[in-house]
């Protein structure tokens, strides 16, 4: 199984506002940079969006460390909310984005996932590129 790093982040311009999610995946020598966003969205939906986009990307099942600054995306998986939430079929309206978490859960089953936190802004390499791609798009809208 190939062994695959992913970095990703998200951002907005006001919450709800102009979002941008940014991808970085990174195999041995290789890297390839993702990128997108969406005019009116949230900075959770472009955090979730970067790692589905991250995911998706990749053409057979690989054991993907994710390395994102979104603790509510690694503290989903780490602490169990996001089979709990399943579990309950998504009801009583206190899952936000169950679309994205739907897909993310079909991802991360296709996969081997770890997710591993880290601070944002705080000078990681990876993360401020991630940071620079979803700033980037969420700026390029204009109104």
């Amino acid at each position: 199984m190939k062994e695959v790093t992913l970095y990703t982040d998200g951002a907005c311009r006001g919450n709800p506002g102009k979002g941008g999610w940014g991808a970085v995946l990174v195999y041995g020598k290789y890297e390839k940079e993702l990128s997108g966003g969406e005019r009116e969205t949230t900075n959770n939906r472009m955090e979730l969006m970067a790692a589905i986009e991250g995911l998706s990307a990749l053409k057979e099942s690989c054991s993907v460390t994710l390395v994102s600054d979104s603790k509510y995306l690694v503290s989903a998986y780490e602490e169990g909310w996001v089979y709990d939430w399943e579990r309950e079929n998504w009801r009583g309206g206190k899952v936000k984005n169950p679309d994205l978490w739907q897909k993310m859960l079909e991802l991360t089953r296709k996969h081997r996932v770890t997710f591993v936190w880290v601070k944002g802004h705080a000078g990681h390499p990876y993360n401020e590129r991630c940071d620079r791609l979803a700033t980037a798009f969420a700026d390029s809208f204009i109104d």
